[in-house]
């Protein structure tokens, strides 16, 4: 066999593989739908996630996609918005840049299905954004329009292996809307919600519950729309990486 022929083989056999979908949340990972995906799921945990990748193979993957929710930094967008990224920035301010037709093709895609997406570049950082003027602070200095804690983790394994990268986000909290203060701890290392938690916090901070029952009608329309998202996002990418 010639070297050519081994190269041949080997693209076509990556192509083949499924892909690697990096989310913060099981309930993120829940969207998705259909044959070779792969999801990790961080906990939104930096530390947590950057482990799991060192472990990961990146023979055994086609692609990487960040997928989930994410923060609005840009004013005008608004819970259950899609963001289909154009650069993923961390807060060493390096910029890990997706590939442009794993992107169009998305953008396309989703277009077509009735899912309304913007472009756009999305912050990655590893402790969560809550008050508005750390949002309204992170967008003056990146120009990014949306936050989430998983896409810089994401896109610097891609770039270090050579794999593809795209990032398809859904707006959960506005740029106006601060999360309340239960969010940050609520998040259990497997991704899930500890709910015990969540009303051990109230009881002692009821004052809460407001933002709590706001948050929770955000995030009801963020996922109504990355479900949407979750069920066309391995046919798209099939058809991108073919």
């Amino acid at each position: 066999m010639t070297r050519g022929q081994r190269r041949r083989n080997e693209h076509g056999a990556r192509q083949q593989a499924p892909i690697l979908v990096v989310t913060g949340l099981t309930r993120e990972a829940e969207c998705l739908r259909g044959e070779g995906i792969v999801p990790l799921c961080s906990g939104a945990d930096a530390a947590l996630l950057r482990a799991a990748l060192s472990e990961k193979d990146p023979t055994q993957y086609s692609s990487v996609v960040s997928f989930g929710l994410a923060g609005g930094l840009d004013p005008i967008l608004r819970p259950g918005d899609a963001i289909v990224a154009t650069w993923a920035i961390g807060d060493t301010e390096t910029r890990e840049q997706l590939t442009p037709t794993l992107s169009r093709i998305l953008l396309e895609g989703f277009s077509g299905a009735g899912i309304a997406a913007r472009h756009g570049a999305v912050f990655g950082v590893d402790a969560p954004v809550m008050t508005v003027a750390e949002k309204s602070l992170l967008r003056e200095r990146s120009g990014a329009v949306a936050v989430d804690m998983e896409s810089h983790l994401a896109g610097a394994f891609a770039r270090l292996n050579g794999l593809p990268f795209a990032i398809v986000r859904v707006i959960g909290d506005p740029a106006s809307r601060a999360l309340p203060p239960l969010a940050a701890k609520a998040i259990r290392p497997d991704g899930g919600v500890d709910v015990a938690l969540v009303m051990r916090e109230l009881a002692r901070q009821p004052a809460q519950l407001g933002d709590l029952i706001r948050a929770g009608l955000d995030a009801r329309a963020a996922f109504s729309t990355l479900r949407r998202c979750g069920g066309l996002l391995g046919p798209l990418l099939g058809l991108a990486l073919a």
